[in-house]
């Protein structure tokens, strides 16, 4: 493995909307090659990969596992991802190890929703993928379809997923062509549009080979190229040209000889398309005369002599036809060779594909301190171009990706036998009693050489090498224990591993909770986050049977949250441990993981908790009333410290929709870039930026994004409301630069604006005035907004209060997180809503020679406490008076059924 040339290597993953299918796939493709190192309980068994005792049990893949596999000269790295909604997560941890991607869909089934998700993981992280179009059997033996229908139904699917991806190259395009706009120049020279990239070609073409026809079940496929080198002899024309015919209206006319389109044939000719006559016509004389009464069994000895296949008398014999069908189908076309040598020549090697990947791994960074150390910034570029050359060499910076975190039974690691030989230390039941577990990492190797026992910094995300010291918390350093080969449910343990491999590595569990970047040195960026396609929204307080148990509990959530790259454990306000899943099946497995391997009690769970967000009545059509009533300074809610000495004022309204969504979206960027605490919210922005230019500043992306939500929102009016809209959008955009926080939890949908510093002192009191510090990191404010702050506080330096007033800035802050994240109705966050507090304080009415100067501020406790607690109050009664609103959370599904329900079905969806 360490030695193997970087070229022949292949690192793909299996993405499916159902794992009918698609196990049976992976299955084939290790029995195939030999891979695998087989648990002594399954043996004689298929599902390889999916050795848990749930999955077998519910005959479904709950995690992504790996397996090397060795077909001809190339090292193949097979990762079989979950195709169950559920554990999509997975998914993700497997698209971002992986090159190339088998997307799988049903013949009979189509595309589904869950296929619209793995075709964007594919595009986001930049994977190259290859269409499989399984169970072709079941158009044979189920829909009774002729040739020419079955071809139709193929034909509509391969376009069907082509619109999909021409979809994301669209978005790609005109955000490409947008951002070229938006340059200094504002023109498309000829240098720009020759950096676009205008791709018009379908992604999947069965005459380029990256589409695949296969049957798992029966254990056959082919792509064109075989049928295109077994005719190219009989039929006289060269494989390039029947390779193009094989597809799409083309015709043979066996007159001439020639291969002809639809007009050439004339209006009367019944010509079939040549897929029809020389692919699908051949398969189906197969399966009729195996599977049918009357059928032609010559046809089964004419294929077995045509291509010499060599099929042991007792199959042949049998007088079961499905074995005997699946005989000769297996040998004739088999499933192995036709994935693999796809796999082989349609997707990149590790070198071509990380040049293509960098740009979503590590984007280029936009430097806003002039005076950054240029040392750091040479070894920092030189760690780029090493991943994006998939630099092997031992004198490369070793740099790696850790996708997940995974748990296995320490009996289940590999031991060193009596003679030095590697052991699968596998137990059987009734055998010694099952040790701790032990976290591995699930990781890829992107740049230099990985050894057992090596020392490496463990990045977090957040992670900035430009920021010396203050970075202490998010960088860690650590022995690498073990490296590992993963052989499906086996564990190879292997001295060094170069660039381009996928290993498991363990010594890393106390450094990494789900992912992190490897890196031999600081002086490097960690790379981008994963993008999930859905949250985790399924919660559900749990605790222990016996009250005695609840420090088992914790610690089993601790290993849970490490060991699954889904789940989310939190506190409610109520001290209660919640649990939040994927869905139901989700739901299940973490809680029988709990059960037996983690925590080991016995536990009560709660009916699921639904999911709600407070918000007040508002909608577009009254924007222009909302914002007058929000500007003029009669309605609001006041509040007063118990001192007396602060009077809180605030005032609320309703964020425009698509605004409180990009806000919701981006929290993980927003984190990045306000340096609040990094949100738990799967729906990254990367998700929705990943086609954009990778030069563009993600700042700028964000900036831009929030002024297209603005124009989405108040610009999609009739012509005679659009000078309005265009007001509501210019007053938006003033108010933009004076976004002080966001809230809760520094990140979220909701925004605290600074008061409007021309306001008048009254009675000398000091208005706390706050800083635009949000508005200037999203670059939404200028320097000059800060300055004018300065020209206003400046006047006040004078007075004794001020400095006061200064300090109670974070106080005032806190109050806002406080109310944003529990509000008054049922203690849920809030949603969608912009406040303004004015907070006013007066001078303390104790004496500078009072003998107790203290007295005052003990009898109504701190000060600060005061006027979080006053902040609070007041912007939970400001929602109270602005008719508040509760809103849930929606779940969409796609529910299929035979067509003999339909009726019922539809009955069924009309009644909720």
């Amino acid at each position: 493995m360490g030695d193997s040339d970087t070229r022949k290597i292949r690192n793909i993953c299996i993405l499916a909307h159902v794992d009918h299918g698609k196990t049976t796939l992976a299955d084939h493709l290790i029995a195939a090659t030999g891979g695998g190192v087989l648990h002594p309980k399954l043996a004689g068994k298929l599902r390889f990969m999916d050795y848990l005792d749930e999955e077998q049990r519910r005959a479904i893949t709950m995690k992504s596992s790996s397996i090397a596999l060795h077909y001809k000269d190339y090292e193949i790295n097979l990762i079989d991802s979950p195709g169950h909604m559920d554990f999509c997560s997975e998914v993700s941890t497997a698209a971002r190890l992986s090159d190339g991607g088998l997307v799988l869909v049903d013949a009979v089934e189509g595309v589904h929703i869950q296929t619209h998700a793995v075709l964007r993981q594919s595009w986001i992280e930049k994977v190259t993928p290859c269409l499989v179009l399984n169970k072709i059997d079941r158009l044979i033996c189920e829909l009774k379809l002729s040739p020419m229908e079955a071809y139709n139904r193929l034909l509509r699917i391969v376009h069907e997923v082509n619109g999909i991806m021409s979809t994301y190259k669209s978005e790609k395009y005109l955000s490409d062509v947008d951002s070229i706009l938006a340059g200094p120049s504002g023109e498309v020279s000829d240098e720009n549009l020759e950096s676009i990239e205008d791709d018009e070609e379908d992604t999947f073409q069965p005459q380029k080979g990256n589409v695949a026809f296969v049957c798992a079940l029966d254990g056959w496929g082919f792509t064109i190229n075989e049928f295109a080198n077994f005719y190219a002899s009989k039929l006289g024309a060269s494989t390039s040209a029947l390779q193009k015919a094989f597809w799409g209206p083309r015709y043979f006319n066996p007159k001439t000889k020639m291969i002809v389109g639809k007009k050439a044939l004339g209006g009367g000719s019944k010509a079939r398309p040549m897929f029809v006559q020389f692919v699908l016509e051949p398969l189906w004389q197969v399966y009729h005369a195996a599977l049918e009464p009357d059928g032609d069994k010559g046809t089964l000895d004419k294929v077995i002599k045509s291509f010499n296949l060599s099929i042991p008398p007792r199959e042949l014999q049998n007088k079961d036809p499905k074995i005997l069908l699946q005989a000769v189908m297996s040998r004739w076309l088999p499933l192995s060779d036709a994935v693999l040598s796809m796999v082989v020549k349609c997707m990149p090697d590790p070198i071509s594909a990380q040049s293509l990947r960098v740009s979503r791994l590590l984007p280029k960074r936009e430097i806003l301190d002039k005076g950054a150390d240029s040392n750091v910034l040479a070894e920092a570029d030189l760690v780029r171009k090493s991943v994006e050359a998939c630099d092997s060499s031992p004198e490369a910076p070793c740099i790696a990706f850790v996708s997940k975190m995974f748990a296995v039974p320490t009996k289940m690691l590999p031991q060193r036998g009596p003679q030095g030989e590697i052991l699968n230390n596998f137990t059987e039941e009734g055998g010694i009693s099952e040790s701790d577990e032990c976290f591995l990492a699930f990781a890829r190797i992107f740049s230099g050489v990985l050894r057992s026992g090596q020392r490496l910094f463990v990045l977090s995300a957040l992670y900035d090498p430009l920021r010396g010291e203050s970075m202490q918390k998010h960088v860690q350093e650590a022995e690498l224990q073990s490296v590992y080969l993963m052989m499906g449910q086996g564990l190879k343990p292997v001295t060094y591993a170069r660039a381009g491999n996928i290993v498991a590595i363990r010594g890393l569990g106390q450094h990494i909770l789900k992912s992190a970047t490897l890196s031999s040195t600081r002086n490097c960026w960690p790379f981008s986050s994963m993008a999930f396609q859905v949250a985790p929204t399924l919660r559900v307080a749990i605790e222990p049977s016996d009250p005695a148990d609840m420090g088992a509990l914790m610690k089993g959530l601790r290993l849970l949250n490490r060991a699954d790259p889904f789940v989310e454990v939190t506190v409610s306000s109520r001290g209660e441990h919640v649990l939040a899943a994927a869905g139901e099946v989700h739901l299940e497995r973490c809680i029988k993981d709990l059960k037996e391997r983690f925590a080991k009690v016995s536990l009560e769970v709660s009916p699921p908790l639904v999911s709600y967000k407070e918000t007040i009545e508002g909608d577009l059509s009254n924007a222009v009333e909302d914002l007058k009533l929000f500007s003029s300074g009669s309605d609001y809610v006041e509040k007063m410290t118990s001192n007396g000495r602060c009077t809180i004022r605030v005032k609320v309204m309703k964020l425009p929709p698509t605004l409180t969504k990009v806000l919701d979206e981006s929290a993980d960027l927003l984190s990045d870039i306000i340096g609040g605490k990094l949100g738990q919210s799967a729906k990254s922005l990367e998700m929705h930026t990943s086609s954009l230019s990778e030069n563009e500043s993600p700042i700028e992306v964000l900036r831009k994004r929030i002024v297209d939500a603005l124009e989405s929102d108040f610009l999609c009016g009739s012509e005679n409301e659009k000078d309005q809209a265009e007001k509501c959008k210019g007053k938006w955009l003033k108010l933009l630069r004076r976004i002080w926080a966001l809230g809760p939890r520094q990140v979220g949908p909701n925004i605290l604006f600074t008061p409007d510093y021309k306001m008048d002192d009254d009675d000398g009191t000091i208005l706390i005035h706050g800083s635009p510090y949000v508005s200037l990191r999203l670059g939404l404010a200028d320097n000059s907004s800060a300055s004018d702050i300065a020209a206003i506080t400046s006047s006040e330096l004078t007075q004794p209060l001020y400095g006061e007033a200064e300090s109670l800035e974070s106080s005032l802050m806190s109050g806002f997180q406080l109310a944003t994240a529990a509000g008054p109705l049922c203690d849920e966050p809030m949603w969608g809503l912009a406040f303004v507090v004015e907070a006013y304080i007066s001078p303390s009415t104790v004496q500078a020679g009072d003998s107790e100067p203290n007295q005052l501020s003990e009898q109504y406790g701190l000060f600060t406490g005061q006027i979080m607690t006053a902040v609070k109050e007041a912007c939970r009664g400001a929602v109270l008076q602005r008719k508040p609103r509760l809103v849930e959370a929606m779940y969409f599904c796609e529910l299929n059924t035979p067509t003999e329900y339909l009726g019922p079905i539809a009955c069924l969806c009309a009644s909720f």
